[in-house]
């Protein structure tokens, strides 16, 4: 049962490479003349763009805050993962609305020195460039959380015997700290890559030309399923290839620390804790509270024109379709990791490890392996009801919630089985035995043993898949039943008219609830161990 199970999961992946082996149509040609090489030469630049922004934020930021001790650390420890709770689509909106050429700044530049639009220049927010700032801010913490523990752990009299050896403060976090965190540093540089090419909100809004926004355009606009599906597979070699990049750092480099030494922090003084805290406040700033309190301005404003009714209307169907997605991946992996843990074998572990893929597989690509069988399926349903009572039976799986709850099951059961494995672990096998040997059922065992000892591993899964599908955008506005609107979907679309002040509601409230699982994260992660 959990072999079908996992090669149902499995099967989009599996569909959207296979698509490779149908002949390419005059579509393709079309698109390889015209747009396939601004789609990789923008998805690379995109890429390595914001690498190299999520690495300088994130890098810096958790070294002063793991190894320097200087006023305010420990609230800026906590504070740094606060942009994890703000979508990037969401924050392009809101820097949008600020820097725009009818933004808040330029209209306030105008009007002081009296200028015209095109009398001064101004960069322009909506271009790669922008784009590449508005993931960094927002994706930095994936580096900062773990080059930060890496950090912590280093012993001290490691950097001590390299600055005794004649290195200085530079040259020993260049040559000694950073190769240490080396591992550590590109897990967190890779995640942050896969979430920038899973991306749609913000490069679609700013106008940049991508792979996920050809997978859209070729679907939507020239009814191509078949070559959407071949850029998906195009799309996801380069997510195979950061995979790759980021399990060779792990198994190419091991550093066992000394834990006989207790690690001390660098004290900083005077001008030098002012940058530190000045450097640390920047990420904040600009990618948590200034676009925060921007939509908090624009919501309060503008409350008065809100449809109540409407916005209680998304916010219960965006409440509902997370909470039965959540309860969904939370049974799921409850079951996969009772299999794993009740029998271990390698059939096992395989099929946990092809279920993890999912989270590093774009959602546009999840939704569009879906649709395609989705759709066959549709057309098959059809041909038969027409034969059979003359008489189409319409859309039975395409634009469903079923089919749509099923691609949020592939795509976020990963985050509820690695948090419920990681609470397995701390639990015994020989109270397993115990249990088993004195004649309890595995369902006893599961629901009385288990499940209590498990209450926070399955509460923080709950939490973390339900916010996921609260602000997940690409699968919800590809296989969403018509005329069904959620916060992520009603926002992209009043940001898409430039009804920016209208959309600041639903995003706020995305990123209110998104505060959630950040609030979490950091109470059981970020901690002073001096």
């Amino acid at each position: 049962m959990a072999t079908c199970f996992t090669a149902v999961l499995a099967m989009p992946v599996l569909l959207i490479m296979a698509s490779l082996l149908q002949p390419f149509s005059t579509t393709w040609q079309h698109l390889n003349d015209t747009l396939l090489t601004e789609y990789v030469f923008n998805t690379t630049l995109l890429v390595f763009g914001v690498g190299i922004g999520s690495l300088g934020l994130g890098v810096s930021s958790a070294w002063l805050s793991a190894l320097c001790e200087f006023p305010g650390r420990r609230l800026l420890s906590w504070a740094l993962l606060l942009p994890m709770a703000m979508p990037a689509y969401i924050i392009a909106y809101t820097y949008s609305g600020i820097l725009d050429s009818f933004g808040i700044l330029q209209i306030t530049i105008r009007s002081f020195f009296g200028w015209d639009y095109g009398d001064y220049y101004f960069p322009q927010i909506r271009s790669l460039g922008g784009a590449i700032c508005m993931l960094s801010l927002v994706l930095y913490p994936y580096v900062y959380l773990l080059a930060r523990v890496a950090f912590a752990g280093q012993s001290l009299t490691t950097l001590e015997s390299s600055r005794n050896l004649g290195r200085g403060p530079w040259n020993s976090f260049l040559f000694v700290s950073l190769p240490l965190a080396r591992p550590a540093i590109v897990a967190g540089l890779s995640l942050a890559m896969m979430e920038t090419l899973a991306d749609y909100g913000t490069v679609s809004y700013f106008g940049v030309n991508t792979f996920t926004t050809g997978i859209f355009r070729t679907w939507h606009g020239l009814g191509e399923l078949l070559t959407a599906a071949q850029l998906c597979a195009f799309l996801l070699l380069f997510v195979f290839a950061l995979m790759l990049v980021e399990r060779e750092s792990r198994n190419k480099l091991r550093y066992y620390q000394n834990f006989a030494h207790k690690n001390k922090s660098i004290r900083l003084k005077k001008w030098h804790a002012v940058g530190a805290v000045t450097l640390l406040s920047f990420p904040i700033i600009m990618g948590f509270i200034l676009p925060a309190t921007q939509l908090a301005v624009w919501a309060i404003n503008y409350w008065r024109n809100t449809q109540k009714a409407e916005f209680f209307d998304l916010l219960m169907n965006s409440i509902i379709l997370a909470g039965v997605a959540s309860v969904l991946c939370l049974i799921f992996a409850l079951f996969l990791s009772y299999i794993k843990r009740r029998f271990g074998g390698q059939r096992e572990l395989v099929q946990t490890e092809i279920v993890k893929l999912g989270y590093a597989v774009p959602g546009t690509v999840v939704a569009v392996g879906v649709m395609l069988p989705a759709g066959w399926l549709d057309q098959k349903v059809n041909e038969l009801s027409v034969l059979w009572i003359d008489d189409s039976l319409g859309l039975l799986f395409s634009g469903t919630l079923g089919i749509l709850l099923f691609a949020y099951l592939a795509r976020f059961l990963s985050i509820s089985l690695q948090a419920i494995e990681s609470g397995m672990s701390t639990i015994k096998p020989k109270l397993d035995e115990s249990a088993l040997s004195l004649g309890a059922s595995p369902s006893h065992l599961i629901t009385r043993i288990h499940l209590p000892l498990l209450r926070p591993s399955l509460f923080t899964a709950l939490l973390l898949v339900f916010v996921e599908v609260l602000k997940e955008l690409p699968i919800t506005l590809i296989l969403r039943p018509f005329n069904f609107n959620t916060l992520a979907i009603r926002t992209y679309e009043l940001a898409s008219e430039e009804q920016l002040m209208d959309a600041a509601l639903p995003a706020l409230s995305i990123v209110a609830i998104g505060l959630v699982p950040v609030l979490l994260i950091t109470r059981i992660i970020i901690q002073d161990k001096n």
